[in-house]
């Protein structure tokens, strides 16, 4: 899947569950929570929890749960970006060339 057919895909499944109908600020609350949930996947991958109330997991397990967060704030970008009707596409071109200006040379 393309990153064109998952932002549509994205669109539509958020629009099913009632989850596009949240407003820009409510969104970032939830962007905010799920980039919480990324630290806490890579701090388990690189040092461990160390939390005697948690079961250890393997490196893949915990690279699974990295995946699956990385989805989750992907997945609340691409429904900021909808709202505002930006294709991810047009995204990754605007960050390209700011970084290619900014460090040229």
């Amino acid at each position: 899947m393309d990153v064109t057919e998952f932002q549509q895909w994205i669109k539509e499944y958020y629009e099913t569950r009632g989850w596009s109908e949240l407003d820009s600020f409510i969104r970032i609350g939830f962007l905010a929570e799920e980039t919480g949930e990324v630290a806490r996947s890579i701090r388990s991958l690189e040092i461990g929890r160390d939390r005697p109330d948690e079961k250890d997991e393997s490196y893949e397990e915990n690279k699974q749960e990295l995946t699956e967060e990385l989805g989750d704030v992907l997945g609340n970008i691409i429904i900021i970006a909808n709202k505002y009707d930006i294709p991810l596409e047009q995204v990754f071109q605007a960050h390209k060339e700011k970084l290619s200006q900014r460090y040229a040379g």
